[in-house]
């Protein structure tokens, strides 16, 4: 029978497999080749967030770079402040989780709930590796690599109906790669104002959740359900290009402030101002300018002889803070020879304006702005004038209350995205950072110069420096948008000490199309210079319309 057995067997092997053989020859054969079906194509912009993230599980190679620098000092600083910091941690948590238990008290028959135990355990997490980026903003953005593999002790009660339950998570590991973004930088103390985070790769978590003993995540499908979820969750927030900002200094501290709205005034008259002249008349003229600006006065014209002028003459000004800043106004009177004679001065906060509405102001002229100077009370005349503020069209919502607490943003390029936006008035902001590898042939003492519609505007000197740094912004307010216009700058060298003949040469120059500008919004490049072997040179432009 056996051998019967194993001869029937094999028979049979070999019958089937010449049978299946001429079974798919036949239909390899005779068949009729099914239509191919053209796949649907989709732009990447119908797409919703959870589309995106399923074609494009990881961010491109194209936006992270795989040098990484060790920080074992670093890792050492984490591990002696770890006892430290597992208590820092764990009260925060506490004292931030309390508010949310309370909301569930009383709710699903839950009695209370609390914290048994809560420690992060011994184990400090490990950075493997951080990278640095240099970039052409005001910003430093590092990349740490950050794992954890930790023994956390974290118990949690929850009293439901007489019953005690007991939750504690175990074994808890993290694998995350965040960005690191401090923005902007800035020279008060901590140097940046806002702490942006974005995640570059899906966070990788696994713990195990301890109930009455038994660890839940061996349910089978549990584990990988929690898993997808919290990379979901954690990928929907903070998943580049979104982010968390947390805000370190508040934005009316930070020095540097850039232009956020146009000042309209117009000098109409004054009336009965001082006789400063001998003959019993004056020669006024009005000097205008803002507090925290660099920018040289602006001057009416001189109306010899009178003491009640008549200007109508108009000005705008760079608003930068309207909440802080003050107009001042002087009035001189105009001598040929000797110091000018103030007739008296006013003030004007920003403050009391209201966005696109026209206020009229009679102000009566003082010696001194302080009230308590007696000789205020002499009168010295007055003098009338219209103030509009018009603030640029993508700041006009940033004058309201601004909110507290952290916020999730999403990284963006603002851009004039309406056509007609391209045909108004605006200002045009041109900041030179700096140039690096700029080399004379006889000195090396660079300034820059900027050269627009015939004006011409230069930074300070650096003397005997090839990597001169400069950041100083120069404004020109425009009627319409340099759409096909160019800027010319050039890094020039200037002997010091005694004139002599060659005291000025050239390291380089450009010149910068505005279109992109003024499509854009705003460009920030570094530039070869011509006619210069290595130089380069960092602007800045920014095109604001009101």
């Amino acid at each position: 029978m056996g051998f019967l057995s194993s001869f029937l067997g094999i028979f049979g092997f070999l019958i089937g497999i010449s049978v299946g053989l001429l079974v798919g020859f036949f239909f390899f054969i005779y068949s009729e080749p099914k239509d191919v079906e053209d796949p649907v194509i989709r732009p990447l912009c119908e797409l919703d967030t959870s589309g995106l993230q399923e074609i494009l599980p990881e961010i491109p190679l194209w936006v992270k770079s795989p040098d990484y620098d060790r920080v074992d000092w670093l890792n050492k600083f984490v591990s002696n402040m770890w006892p430290c910091l597992d208590k820092a941690i764990g009260a925060k948590i506490r004292s931030t989780a309390e508010p949310i238990f309370a909301e569930y008290i009383g709710k699903y028959q839950i009695k209370a709930l609390e914290f048994e135990n809560l420690s992060l355990g011994t184990l400090p997490p490990t950075i493997c590796g951080i990278k640095v980026f240099e970039t052409n903003e005001r910003e430093l953005v590092m990349e740490p690599v950050m794992k954890w593999a930790g023994n956390p002790n974290i118990v949690l009660a929850v009293h439901l109906l007489s019953f005690r339950i007991r939750v504690q998570l175990v074994d808890l590991q993290i694998f995350v790669a965040p960005r690191i973004a401090l923005k902007p930088l800035v020279p008060t103390f901590p140097c940046f104002t806002n702490i942006v985070v974005s995640l570059m790769e899906k966070p990788h978590v696994d713990f195990g959740m301890k109930i009455f003993g038994g660890d839940i995540m061996s349910i089978p499908g549990l584990y990988r359900f929690v898993q997808e979820t919290i990379k979901k969750q954690v990928a929907s927030l903070y998943y580049w290009p979104q982010a968390l900002e947390i805000p370190i200094l508040d934005s009316s501290t930070v020095a540097i402030k850039k232009p956020v709205g146009i000042l309209h005034v117009n000098v109409v008259r004054a009336l009965k101002l001082l006789k400063m002249d001998l003959l019993g008349t004056s020669d006024p003229y009005v000097k205008l300018s803002l507090t925290g600006d660099r920018l040289p006065a602006k001057k009416t014209t001189i109306k010899m002889k009178n003491l009640n002028p008549e200007w109508n003459e108009k000005f705008k000004l760079v608003v930068k803070d309207p909440q802080s800043q003050v107009l001042q106004l002087q009035v001189f009177d105009w001598d040929k020879v000797g110091a000018r004679d103030r007739l008296g001065k006013q003030l004007v906060p920003l403050k009391l304006l209201s966005p696109y509405e026209k206020k009229e102001f009679t102000l009566d002229l003082l010696k001194d702005t302080n009230n308590t100077d007696p000789q205020n009370k002499k009168q010295r005349g007055r003098i009338m004038l219209e103030l509009t503020f018009v603030p640029f069209k993508e700041d006009s919502s940033k004058f309201s209350e601004p909110l507290d607490g952290y916020a999730r943003q999403e990284s963006g390029i603002s851009r004039v995205s309406d056509d007609e936006d391209l045909d108004g008035a605006g200002l045009l902001s041109v900041l030179v950072q700096g140039a690096s590898e700029v080399e004379g042939e006889r000195h090396n003492n660079p300034y820059a110069l900027v050269l627009f519609r015939g004006e011409k505007k230069k930074t300070k000197m650096i003397r005997k420096s090839r990597f001169p740094l400069w950041n100083e912004e120069f404004q020109f307010m425009l009627e319409e948008p340099p759409l096909h216009e160019k800027i010319y700058i050039e890094v020039k060298s200037k002997r010091t000490g005694i004139p002599m003949f060659l005291s000025k040469e050239s390291l380089g120059h450009l010149e910068i199309n505005l279109a992109d500008a003024v499509h854009n919004g705003r460009i920030n490049e570094k530039y070869h210079l011509i006619n210069s072997k290595n130089g380069m040179i960092h602007i800045e432009i920014g095109w604001n319309v009101v």
